[in-house]
C-alpha cells in the first residue's frame, strides 16, 4: 500500500494551515513515516502534481491523501481521521488501553473533578482513540463532538435510533455528520421484542404502565449492544439536570451498569459541572449546531411521543415523561445499578 499525501501551497509560498495540523496529528500518533510521499498543490498552477492529482481524483480541500493498495485500486481521503482509521490503523497504544483498575480511579477521578471539559475529553480520546464513543442525541452531545474534533484524534460516536425522533432530530442528525465530517453509527432496537410490544400493548402503551418498558427495548438494550464494541464512553451528562438522579456523577466512573469490549466499560461525563447556560453559550461561541426543535421551546429532547416543548419556569427536564412522577423521568441509561 502507498500512501500519497497532497499539501497546498500558498500565493505566499507556505503551506495551508490545515496541512500543518494534519502533518502534526500524524506525527503525534506516529503514524508520519507512513505517509510515503508528499507532493505539492500549487495555489494557482493547475499543473502542479497536487493540483493535477486533485482534478483526477475530484477532490477541491487540501489537504488529502491518495491510498493505493497492491491490487491498483486507488482512493482519495480529504480526512486525516478518516484516513488513520480506516487505512493507516491509529493509535496503537490506544486501542490496548483498558480502563483503570478500581483503586486507580477514585484519584483519577478526583483530579479531574474540576478540569475543564475539554481536557476530560481529550484524556479519554489520548488513552481509547476510536475505542472511546460519545453517545450522541442532544444539544449536550454535539458539544462534545465538536470539542472531540478539535482534539484531531480518533473517536466514535452512536446514537440510539428508536424509530419514534422527531422528524427535526433526524435531520439533526445529518446535519451533525455532515458539518464534521464523522461516521454516526445508528443503532436499532431488535425487532422481535419490539414487534411483540406492539402487538400486545399498542404503540401508546406508556401513557398507562410508565415508559420503563418501551424504553428498555428501543433505548437500553441497544445502548448496550452498543457499548460492548467500546472501552469507554463519553455523555452529556450534567448534575443540573436531575439533581435527584444525577446531582453526584462523577467526571470518570466505571460503569458499572454495563461491558465493554474486553470487559469493563469506562464513562466519563465531562459537562457534569456545566450548566444549561454554559452548554448554550459554548453553542452560540463555537457557532456549533443544535436541533430546530429548541426553537420552540423544547430543552430537553427525546421521542417524539414523550417530549413536549417546557414553560419559561419550568426545569429543562419537565419536558420528558410528564404524567409521570418526577423521580422517574430517566429512561434506564444512565440509572446506577445497585
Amino acid at each position: 500500500m502507498h500512501v500519497t499525501m497532497v499539501k497546498k501551497q500558498l500565493l505566499s509560498g507556505e503551506p495551508c494551515r490545515k496541512c500543518l495540523q494534519a502533518e502534526e496529528l500524524l506525527k503525534s500518533r506516529g503514524l508520519w513515516d507512513r505517509i510515503d510521499a508528499v507532493v505539492w498543490a500549487v495555489e494557482g498552477d493547475g499543473q502542479s502534481p497536487g493540483m493535477r492529482l486533485a482534478a483526477e481524483h475530484g477532490v477541491d480541500l487540501a489537504p488529502f491523501f491518495i491510498v493505493r493498495r497492491p491490487s491498483g485500486e486507488q482512493r482519495a481521503y480529504d480526512s486525516v481521521l478518516k484516513l488513520i482509521r480506516d487505512v493507516l490503523q491509529a493509535a496503537p497504544v490506544a486501542a490496548a488501553a483498558t480502563a483503570p483498575a478500581l483503586d486507580q480511579l477514585a484519584g483519577l477521578a478526583a483530579d479531574y473533578a474540576n478540569r475543564p471539559a475539554p481536557e476530560i475529553v481529550r484524556w479519554g480520546l489520548e488513552r481509547f482513540g476510536a475505542d472511546c464513543a460519545i453517545a450522541f442525541s442532544g444539544a449536550e452531545d454535539v458539544v462534545l463532538i465538536d470539542m472531540a474534533s478539535k482534539t484531531r484524534l480518533p473517536f466514535s460516536v452512536f446514537c440510539l435510533d428508536t424509530g419514534r425522533l422527531h422528524a427535526e432530530t433526524y435531520r439533526y442528525i445529518e446535519a451533525v455528520r455532515k458539518q464534521y465530517g464523522i461516521e454516526i453509527r445508528m443503532m436499532y432496537p431488535q425487532p422481535q421484542p419490539l414487534e411483540s410490544l406492539v402487538r400486545n400493548k399498542g404503540l401508546f402503551s406508556f401513557y398507562e404502565d410508565g415508559h420503563g418498558e418501551c424504553c428498555g427495548i428501543r433505548k437500553v438494550e441497544p445502548l448496550r449492544r452498543a457499548l460492548t464494541d467500546y472501552r469507554a464512553w463519553i455523555t452529556g451528562q450534567r448534575k443540573d439536570q436531575s439533581p435527584a438522579t444525577r446531582g453526584d456523577i462523577a467526571v470518570i466512573a466505571h460503569d458499572i451498569g454495563n461491558a465493554g469490549k474486553g470487559g469493563a466499560l469506562l464513562k466519563l461525563n465531562p459537562l457534569a459541572n456545566m450548566t444549561a447556560s454554559d452548554v448554550w453559550a459554548y453553542i452560540v461561541e463555537h457557532q456549533v449546531p443544535y436541533n430546530p426543535l429548541h426553537e420552540k421551546g423544547f430543552r430537553s429532547i427525546g421521542c417524539e411521543p414523550c417530549t413536549r416543548a417546557t414553560l419559561p419556569h419550568e426545569h429543562e427536564r419537565a419536558g420528558r415523561w410528564w404524567w409521570e412522577e418526577a423521580t422517574k423521568r430517566e429512561c434506564g441509561l444512565h440509572v446506577k445499578s445497585d
